[in-house]
């Protein structure tokens, strides 16, 4: 109970001063807060329409990244369960904006996490289970949902080395929080064990270890794209792919790049900006072209059908099929927020390279541990990895299969997943 009146009477109120202060600042934030106040009148309006005594699952993802471990879940689920309906909150427009999912059957913004406005979302909806993405645990929901006895799952649950989690005071709200879960389903044994030394030998909830279905999802993708495209890596365009990329990333690699460029003649490059607005893809246009190399943007050709050596990507959800036609990799977030999806790379065969923020991402690990991947301090660690790859058959090969092999391994995620949702 003390935990709740903190969080209710100080932590939550601080969050949204700064949400609403965030939000007078920044169009995403304001967008994702409108949005967030829409939620409930859309849950009645799906309620109303086609809910009312149906079966539902509530999946809950931050953002774009996280659908992509709720999809094989929410789809395997549905082929479980047909007649069963699937709501899927966001916390990000990223993810809200960009996912259009057949199995979606109402998308909306995770309700503010006020006490009174998740107790009358829950009272609304009564979903048989509510289902969680990897991290994005908001308190109220998940104490709201075990006082109404509503089964809540935690999935991809990820506990890094160093997470503050651990610490004295922060580990006791936590496993307030966590303690309050149905069930919670891990990556690995590394991340059961830490979670286990939050709860401290609490009787709730069930803790098992299933890993990632991101990874099932990716090879999903995958699949459905590479039928045409069985060809080795090697016979692809000697071509780098730039992807994800934030100012952070620009600040530290760009000069790199144009070395590699100017000392391979025959490198070609795809460069994705993290959000391809105007404004970023006109910017890193003007770049290329005072470097005096041609520039074209992708719009909606394909790349083997343009002639200029810097091609730019200015449209959203390109990316997972673009590294099909490389052959290494540098993934942006990893000098800021975090690195972004590296397993698509992977899939692809594709070395990757990415920044040093990496630590709480299991698959860029795991691509480290095997040599499929690559972290870089600077921008100089970029170039001589790179360029030792191109000018190393036998290095290049192992760090290409390597890659893949990380996403093989751990298939079979999904199912595992949607095999406890329905006994737990």
């Amino acid at each position: 109970m003390i935990w709740r009146l903190i969080y209710n009477l100080i932590l939550l109120p601080i969050l949204l001063i700064f949400g609403f202060l965030g939000s007078l600042l920044n169009k995403k934030v304001r967008t994702g807060m409108i949005g967030r106040m829409k939620s409930y009148n859309q849950l009645k309006d799906f309620m109303v329409s086609k809910g009312e005594g149906k079966t539902i699952y509530w999946f809950h993802a931050a953002s774009l990244g996280e659908f992509e471990q709720v999809k094989p879940v929410l789809t395997g689920l549905k082929e479980v369960e047909p007649h069963s309906l699937s709501i899927v909150s966001f916390f990000s427009p990223s993810g809200f904006n960009h996912v259009n999912d057949d199995h979606i059957d109402c998308k909306i913004y995770l309700p503010i996490d006020l006490p009174w406005v998740v107790k009358k979302s829950l009272q609304l909806v009564k979903p048989a289970k509510l289902i969680l993405a990897a991290y994005d645990v908001w308190p109220n929901l998940i104490w709201e949902a075990n006082s109404k006895g509503i089964h809540s799952t935690l999935f991809a649950a990820r506990f890094s080395e160093h997470t503050s989690k651990l610490f004295p005071v922060i580990r006791n709200f936590y496993r307030n929080v966590y303690s309050s879960f149905s069930a919670i389903y891990t990556i690995s044994e590394p991340d059961h064990d830490r979670l286990q030394r939050i709860l401290f030998s609490q009787g709730k909830p069930i803790v098992r270890v299933l890993g990632n279905p991101r990874y099932d999802q990716v090879k999903l993708k995958a699949d459905k794209f590479t039928q045409e495209r069985t060809e080795s890596v090697l016979l692809r365009p000697k071509r780098l792919l730039v992807g994800s990329v934030h100012t952070e990333d620009e600040q530290v690699i760009l000069e790199s790049v144009i070395s590699l460029m100017r000392n391979i003649d025959d490198l070609s490059l795809i460069w994705v900006p993290h959000e391809p607005t105007e404004r970023v893809v006109e910017t890193i246009e003007s770049f290329f072209k005072q470097k005096h190399f041609s520039v074209e943007r992708l719009g909606h050709n394909d790349p083997d059908d343009l002639d200029a050596r810097i091609i730019i990507v200015d449209t959203i959800g390109r990316l997972s099929q673009l590294y099909w036609s490389g052959q290494i990799a540098y993934i942006g977030g990893g000098f800021s927020t975090g690195v972004h999806n590296v397993m698509e790379p992977a899939i692809a065969r594709l070395p990757v390279f990415f920044g040093p923020r990496y630590r709480n991402f299991h698959e860029a690990e795991e691509l480290i541990a095997d040599g499929g991947g690559f972290s870089i301090e600077n921008g100089t660690d970029l170039y001589l990895g790179i360029k030792e790859l191109f000018e190393d058959r036998s290095a290049f090969i192992k760090a290409s299969y390597a890659a893949t092999n990380v996403i093989h391994r751990n298939l079979g995620s999904a199912t595992r997943v949607v095999r406890n949702l329905i006994h737990d």
